[in-house]
């Protein structure tokens, strides 16, 4: 007699017990886009809403934010009577980042997820720590009907 190891034991108890092994092709399943489509689809977001802004490219999640112009620019193209985007110096990160961040926090209820500190300490911003924020900014500015996303 053929020894049968506890895993496949295991699975036999298993499919025994539900009725034995599945009949007919399996359910069809959709596939969610991963994490590199929710980033490009948020980096394409990014890019859309500052397109215009001077001093502002946005082709990453590190170097395009290091002087706080994206993220000023990204919050203007929202709240444009927060502050005057034109009179922005792409010299003055600090003041750059702390008005960002100040704009999401009270206009959109964005947590202080990021440090101004921090973020003019870095040359360029890390990028998980800019993707995070600008995902918890998207998410509140969905909250607040104010990015209107696809229902499926």
């Amino acid at each position: 007699r053929p020894r049968v190891s506890g895993r496949a034991q295991g699975r036999s108890a298993i499919l025994e017990k539900f009725g034995g092994a599945a009949k007919g092709p399996a359910p069809h399943l959709r596939r969610v886009g991963g994490t590199a489509t929710v980033k490009a689809m948020l980096l394409e977001w990014c890019r859309a809403r500052t397109r215009g802004y001077q001093h502002v490219e946005v082709q990453n999640f590190s170097g395009s934010w290091g002087s706080g112009l994206a993220f000023c620019a990204l919050l203007h193209s929202f709240f444009p009577d927060a502050f005057d985007y034109g009179s922005l110096d792409p010299g003055d990160r600090r003041h750059n980042f702390a008005l960002a961040f100040a704009t999401a926090e009270e206009r959109a209820g964005c947590a202080p997820l990021l440090e101004v500190e921090d973020m003019v300490r870095l040359p360029v911003p890390d990028a998980k720590c800019v993707y995070t924020y600008l995902q918890e900014l998207y998410r509140c500015l969905v909250a607040m009907g104010l990015v209107k996303t696809k229902k499926r």
